[in-house]
């Protein structure tokens, strides 16, 4: 197992670093980090079931860099923990220590297929932000300040958990509405009003949206 990645650029830690910053405002539950040769996939749960009867779509983010050598490593961490060691290093490093300290969380042992998928056209870049900032406005909405953790769950999942159809290419499509705000929350999205558009695949109850800055995989809770 590799104790360190050597990425191929430096600002290829800038780009890790931001990425982490946008997962914390989301949650604090680590960041996976797996190599597949100089191919290091960084993955973040945007959201995750509470329980095997949830609604709440199983929803990843993922951001791709290049390393500069081949590497063997699937390790999921603090996310504050390779957050601070890119703030302690030089601008011009490219190599990044793995913390020694390693999370045990069921969504890291999710992962998602790598083959078979079935294209199904593009969708909109502005039309998936607008699904997402419109459920979050319902959320922050339907949730009072005082709610438990209960409430605020139940809310979620029956925003983030319905069904969106999304016109795509000249058929409309459904996503787990969760899709939306992830690539949305993460900014994996093109700039408002930019003609950005989004690739969507589909394998079984799994979803991959494939946008300009990122892939958000989601496995919806219900035969699609």
């Amino acid at each position: 197992m590799t104790e360190s990645l050597r990425f191929a650029e430096a600002v290829s830690l800038q780009d890790l670093s931001t990425y982490i910053k946008r997962a914390r405002r989301i949650q604090e539950q680590g960041i996976r980090l797996q190599s597949v040769g100089q191919v290091l996939a960084a993955w973040v749960p945007v959201m995750t079931p509470s329980s095997l009867t949830g609604q709440l779509p199983a929803v990843l983010g993922l951001r791709t860099l290049a390393l500069a050598e081949a590497s063997q490593t699937d390790v999921t961490a603090e996310l504050s923990s390779i957050s601070e060691r890119i703030a302690r290093m030089n601008p011009a490093e490219t190599t990044l220590a793995l913390p020694p300290s390693r999370l045990t969380v069921p969504w890291a042992a999710v992962t998602p297929p790598r083959s078979g998928w079935e294209p199904l056209g593009s969708l909109d870049d502005d039309e998936l932000r607008r699904q997402a900032e419109a459920g979050i406005a319902e959320i922050a909405e339907a949730v009072p300040t005082s709610a438990g953790a209960a409430v605020v769950e139940q809310v979620r999942e029956r925003v983030w958990g319905r069904t969106l159809e999304v016109q795509a290419d000249s058929a409309a499509q459904h996503i787990p509405a969760g899709a939306a705000f992830g690539a949305h929350a993460l900014n994996f999205l093109a700039g408002d009003a930019a003609g950005g558009a989004t690739t969507v695949h589909r394998r079984g109850r799994w979803i991959r949206l494939s946008s300009q800055g990122g892939f958000i995989l989601c496995r919806s809770t219900r035969e699609q």
